[in-house]
């Protein structure tokens, strides 16, 4: 089976993809295609939560989106190293949930995993999900990996 591991460059997409490998079986996926989609004049960047930040501030960390994307790509195929199927890096240009709807379609994939809420509550509103569109619209089963729960202080009596 060949499973979309989907990346914005965030934590909890890197989470997501740990749990990937934590929760399959190995011995069933043949291949795990780690994709990045860059979407061409968004007013946000994309997300880079996975590197350390830099001695200086205010220096940006890649000259570019698709650097960026790059990266990302190459940390979440890093923690599926070693793993047992075969890793891909892919970069892909467009609307994030179309491209991976299309990646899925054209890679026969068995399986999707998208991280839920991993780019913050304003550009849901603004872009709408996309793991909503993706689970609605992808050509086989989707794991969506929610954050983790927040633990609550203590109340004090």
């Amino acid at each position: 089976m060949h499973v979309i591991v989907a990346t914005d460059g965030s934590k909890q997409s890197l989470a997501a993809a740990k749990y990937l490998k934590k929760l399959g079986d190995p011995s069933l996926i043949t291949d795990v295609s780690v994709i990045a989609v860059v979407r061409p004049l968004a007013p946000v960047g994309f997300a880079d939560d996975l590197t350390e930040p830099r001695p200086r501030a205010g220096e940006p960390k890649f000259a570019s989106f698709r650097e960026a994307a790059e990266h990302a790509v190459q940390v979440v195929a890093d923690a599926l190293s070693g793993w047992g199927p075969k890793v891909h890096k892919r970069i892909r240009s467009g609307s994030p949930a179309n491209e991976l709807i299309k990646a899925a379609t054209q890679l026969d994939a068995g399986l999707i995993v998208v991280a839920s809420g991993s780019r913050g509550i304003s550009e849901t509103v603004l872009m709408g999900s996309t793991a909503q569109r993706v689970q609605q619209y992808a050509p086989c089963p989707v794991l969506v990996v929610r954050p983790a729960p927040r633990k609550r202080a203590a109340r004090r009596r």
